[in-house]
């Protein structure tokens, strides 16, 4: 199984597998840790760990663990296995889709601005009016997710999905009843601050595309910062560099000379008459250069 996630994450254009692989191993984790600290009645270690990766709906305690804006994106609830299940199957779809024709850089580009963009339209909302949403932290890959689905509509609108039971289906229809189920959700109050995520990462799913159909990259530096982590985890390889002096080298040259007998300069020169000098190898070539060098 290691050698499998391994080779998932040297394979070319592989983003929406290697996503779906980290978003997983995160689950699993999770879940291992849940049902340890559960056991040894210390379910305070289980709940610290797992607030590192929940966004408060709070300002003032969002200041204190700001890196949930990112770390969100890769949770999922653990207490709805279909939360995570119809997150990575969505992700899959669209995915390999996106990648086929944008590439790997731009899937994982679009996936963090989108979680970014659902995170910070969470915080904006329940802080502009946190008597109607409450207090809730959220966690889920849905706003990433969402813009992968909108962004690869409007780059593909009349790429068609066949579904179970629909048939043949133009995902721009798609990307459009999830937007409208957001939406109503939000109107009924279904999940606030999800489905508010859910509508930012769609949001810049439009704009991500839009702007790229124009010559704007904005996920640039997220690509630029994950390429300079992978040069800084990557095995360099040990370079010997060795000087030798002129003498040395004419040391060498006697003794590639001395070792070149006359059957082997008869036997290079057989293979010449035979095959040309072009078939002779390097080392053939400097035998019977200093053989010649010899004679004369």
């Amino acid at each position: 199984m290691f050698d499998e996630f391994k080779s998932a994450f040297q394979r070319h254009n592989n983003a929406h597998v290697q996503l779906i692989i980290i978003n997983v191993t995160i689950f699993l984790v999770f879940m291992v840790l849940d049902l340890f600290s559960w056991i040894g009645g210390i379910e305070f270690v289980f709940n610290f760990i797992y607030k590192q990766f929940t966004i408060p709906s709070g300002l003032s305690e969002f200041f204190t663990r700001p890196w949930t804006l990112l770390t969100y994106m890769f949770a999922h609830s653990m207490w709805d296995i279909f939360h995570i299940l119809f997150n990575m199957l969505v992700l899959y779809w669209f995915g390999r889709v996106f990648v086929e024709y944008m590439g790997s850089d731009k899937l994982v580009a679009l996936y963090v601005l989108g979680g970014l963009t659902g995170g910070i339209f969470y915080l904006l909302i329940y802080n502009i009016s946190p008597g109607f949403f409450g207090n809730a932290d959220m966690v889920g890959a849905s706003g990433a997710i969402y813009a992968i689905v909108v962004g690869t509509a409007v780059l593909l609108p009349n790429y068609t999905f066949y579904l179970l039971l629909l048939g043949p289906v133009r995902i721009k229809y798609i990307a459009l009843f999830y937007v409208v189920l957001s939406l109503l959700y939000v109107r009924q109050g279904i999940n606030l601050g999800g489905n508010v995520a859910h509508l930012g990462g769609a949001l810049m799913g439009v704009i991500y595309i839009k702007q790229l159909q124009v010559g704007v990259n904005w996920g640039g530096w997220i690509t630029l910062t994950l390429d300079w982590f992978k040069d800084l985890i990557k095995d360099k390889p040990k370079v010997k560099v060795t000087y030798r002096s002129e003498k040395a080298q004419r040391s060498t040259s006697r003794k590639s000379t001395a070792k070149a007998s006359q059957e082997e300069i008869d036997a290079i020169l057989d293979k010449i008459s035979d095959h040309g000098y072009e078939s002779l190898s390097k080392e053939e070539k400097e035998k019977l250069f200093n053989a010649s060098k010899k004679e004369s």
